[in-house]
C-alpha cells in the first residue's frame, strides 16, 4: 500500500473519530474496508502526531478522541469550514475580550489552508453582509471558560458582584447556563444564599472562580426565556403591556428579545411586554411600531400616548 493511501486512510480514521464520540475496532475495519490490526496501526499513527485517542477494551470498549495537552489540528468538512470562516469573522467584532484578535488570527490561519473553492464561498458570504454592531459590553474571555466548565460539570460559582445600588457583595450560585443578548452576557444561575433562581450580568461579576462542591442539576425555566423575561422587566421603573393589531413574527421583527417579549394574543394581535424608565420614550416606541395598538398597563402609559398625539396634532397644524 502507497504512502498516499495510508495517508488518506488515517484522515477517514480521524474524521469518523471526530464524528462520533466511539467506535469500536470492528465497525471502523468495517468503514474503512480493512483488518482490526490495520486499525490498531492507524490508530498508533494519530498517536505519534498528537491526537489523544484513548482505547477501552471489554465488551463495550472501542476507541474515541480525548483531550489532550495541546490542541491537534482539525480535520473538517466543507461545510464545517465555510461556519468556521464566518463564526471567526463575526467574532472579530464582537463583545468578547480579546477575543476578536484571537479571531483573527485563526481566521488568517484557515484562509491560507482553504481550498480555493471554498474561499471563494466564505468571500461571497462575507462580501453579501454587513453586521450592525451596537455599543456593547467586552467580557473577560477566562471568565466565559470558567462559567461554561462549571455549567458543563454543575459545579458550584463564588463570585463578587455589583448590585444597581452599586453595593458589591459575594454570592454562590449553582449555574444552568449563559445567554448572550447581542448586548450583554447574562448567567442564569441557582441563588444558593436566597434560595431562588437568578439572572447575572457577566459584566457586573469579579473574581469568579469554579469550587469542588458538586450539584445535583434541578429543575430549572428554560434560560433563554427566563433571561428574556428579566432583561425587559425586572430593570425598569415602569412595565408596558400593549396589544398590537400585528402577527407576533411582524411585532418580533421590530422589537429584538432584550427589549420586549412578544406572545401571540390570537386572532392576528400579539401582547408585547417591555419596560423603561420613562413613559414619554415608551409612547414614541409604542407609535414606532406602526400598527394598531392598546394600552393595557399601566394606564400612566396612555396619558403619555395623549400628551405624544396632542403634540404631533400641533406640529402637524403649524
Amino acid at each position: 500500500m502507497t504512502v498516499e493511501a495510508t495517508t488518506e486512510r488515517v484522515l477517514r480514521l480521524l474524521a469518523l473519530l471526530q464524528h462520533r464520540p466511539s467506535w469500536t475496532a470492528a465497525e471502523i475495519a468495517a468503514e474503512l474496508g480493512v483488518t482490526d490490526r490495520s486499525v490498531r496501526r492507524d490508530v498508533e499513527r494519530l498517536r505519534a502526531l498528537g491526537y489523544p485517542v484513548h482505547a477501552t477494551s471489554g465488551v463495550g470498549g472501542g476507541y474515541r478522541l480525548g483531550a489532550g495537552t495541546r490542541l491537534p489540528p482539525l480535520l473538517l468538512d466543507d461545510g464545517e469550514a465555510i461556519a468556521t470562516a464566518v463564526s471567526l469573522r463575526l467574532a472579530s467584532g464582537g463583545t468578547v475580550a480579546g477575543a476578536g484578535e484571537a479571531a483573527l488570527r485563526a481566521l488568517a490561519k484557515l484562509d491560507q489552508v482553504m481550498p480555493p473553492r471554498l474561499r471563494a464561498e466564505v468571500r461571497a458570504v462575507h462580501g453579501a453582509t454587513e453586521t450592525l454592531v451596537g455599543p456593547g459590553v467586552q467580557i473577560d474571555a477566562e471568565l466565559l471558560v470558567t462559567l461554561a466548565r462549571a455549567c458543563r460539570d454543575a459545579v458550584r460559582v463564588r463570585f463578587r458582584y455589583a448590585a444597581r445600588d452599586g453595593g458589591e457583595r459575594e454570592r454562590t450560585v449553582e449555574p444552568v447556563r449563559m445567554v448572550a443578548t447581542g448586548r450583554r452576557w447574562y448567567l442564569m444561575a441557582w441563588d444558593v444564599d436566597r434560595g431562588d433562581w437568578r439572572t447575572f450580568r457577566l459584566d457586573r461579576m469579579r473574581e469568579a472562580a469554579a469550587t469542588t462542591w458538586h450539584f445535583r442539576p434541578r429543575e430549572h425555566p428554560d434560560p433563554v426565556d427566563y433571561v428574556q423575561r428579566a432583561v425587559t422587566a425586572a430593570p425598569y421603573r415602569h412595565l408596558a403591556r400593549v396589544r398590537v393589531h400585528a402577527p407576533p413574527d411582524r411585532v418580533r421583527e421590530l422589537v429584538p428579545p432584550q427589549v420586549g417579549r412578544v406572545e401571540d394574543d390570537r386572532d392576528g394581535w400579539s401582547m408585547l411586554i417591555t419596560g423603561g424608565g420613562d413613559l414619554d420614550w415608551l409612547a414614541v416606541h409604542m407609535a414606532r411600531l406602526g400598527y394598531e395598538a392598546e394600552i393595557l398597563e399601566p394606564p400612566e402609559l396612555r396619558e403619555a400616548a395623549a400628551r405624544l398625539a396632542r403634540r404631533l396634532a400641533a406640529m402637524a397644524d403649524r
